[in-house]
């Protein structure tokens, strides 16, 4: 029902808006979305030093981010670039700030797709890779798989190059404390990880291709091998040139039960075609590219997926760039480390549910 009140309200602003192709003159243009995870976050709890500290470190990933998109660089390169940052700060639950197993081990998953050709890479349950997302994009651009795990995945990332480190490495004393009171006072990794620090970030390049990437340590005192969302293609991660680049953050379980990404990615695609069909334009694809969506139409598609998996139990956010390079943020939790820019001069990072 609500997909169907969203395309009523498409169609009305279909219906009131020319067709018409960007305005050279527009271009090139770029923008980029950044999220380090969704969740409980009270201001009364985080000092201000806590809060400056976050939103530097958001800022600098983005910043990372727009230098590449600024000399021209693509999508994919500037998800890393904005990612890299975010796996090596141990503030975030990726990479370095990764949390810990039931074991008391660090298992990371990352997943990486491009928009301009939907080819994807993913890996997951990886101890040794320095920079998961460099992983996922190396088994993307290999091609002849989209997921390994596990030790087959550090035998991959051996033999293609990437950088392995000691298992020591992602150690921190923060992540082994809470496991340790996990364990102590019997929780659900739900009461300890209070925020879900999984990393992301989603772009349109002056080329006008989309990427999205993420990158996670999963949930604290995970067993049996879990897996979330972040690794799965349509799940946690989904780039389409013909709608939009995704990257969530949240209750993974639920957001593969809801396959997030890429349903939001679908509506968008569906939606356009749907609207521009229904005034009798011909090769929808193409032309939705061109014609695009609104912020508020994205941003109601967004958060109606989000209210299924508000429906279901879960809670968490999700980043949106699309191809007109509207950057979108839709999260049912109280914040999302977040930040976003773009070529018309937006540049600005957040916390809280209010900013």
């Amino acid at each position: 029902m609500r997909y169907f009140t969203i395309l009523a309200a498409v169609l009305a602003v279909f219906a009131a808006t020319p067709i018409a192709a960007h305005d050279p003159a527009d271009q090139p243009r770029w923008s980029i979305a950044i999220h380090g995870g969704a969740g409980t976050m009270d201001r009364d709890k985080m000092t201000e030093q806590q809060q400056a500290a976050y939103k530097a470190a958001l800022q600098s990933a983005l910043d990372a981010g727009i230098a590449v998109l600024e000399e021209g660089g693509t999508a994919m390169d500037a998800v890393k670039a904005a990612i890299i940052p975010m796996e090596d700060d141990p503030k975030f639950n990726a990479g370095k700030g990764a949390v810990y197993t039931w074991e008391g081990v660090n298992e990371l998953d990352a997943a990486l797709m491009d928009g301009a050709s939907r080819k994807a890479g993913a890996i997951t349950g990886v101890r040794r890779v320095k920079n998961p997302i460099l992983l996922a994009e190396a088994v993307m651009r290999d091609g002849r798989h989209v997921f390994l795990s596990g030790e087959g995945a550090e035998e991959f990332a051996a033999d293609a190059g990437i950088e392995l480190v000691e298992p020591a490495w992602f150690e921190t004393e923060h992540r082994r404390k809470a496991l340790e009171r996990m364990k102590a006072e019997k929780l659900t990794a739900l009461d300890v990880d209070h925020k879900f620090g999984t990393v992301g970030a989603v772009v349109l390049d002056t080329h006008g291709n989309l990427a999205a990437g993420t990158s996670t340590g999963g949930l604290t005192g995970k067993r049996w091998g879990r897996i979330g969302d972040a690794p799965i293609i349509g799940a946690g991660t989904y780039a389409d040139n013909r709608s939009c680049a995704v990257s969530a953050t949240g209750a993974g379980e639920y957001f593969i039960r809801v396959g997030v990404a890429q349903e939001i990615c679908t509506r968008l695609r569906l939606t356009g075609q749907m609207a521009l069909d229904d005034f009798g334009v011909s090769d929808a694809d193409s032309q939705a590219a061109r014609v695009g969506l609104t912020g508020e139409i994205i941003q109601s598609v967004a958060d109606a997926v989000m209210a299924e998996v508000k429906d279901l139990g879960g809670d968490g956010g999700v980043i949106i760039v699309s191809p007109e390079g509207e950057a979108i943020f839709s999260f049912n939790t109280q914040g999302m480390y977040r930040g976003r820019a773009a070529s018309d001069g937006l540049n600005e990072v957040a916390i809280f549910d209010d900013e």
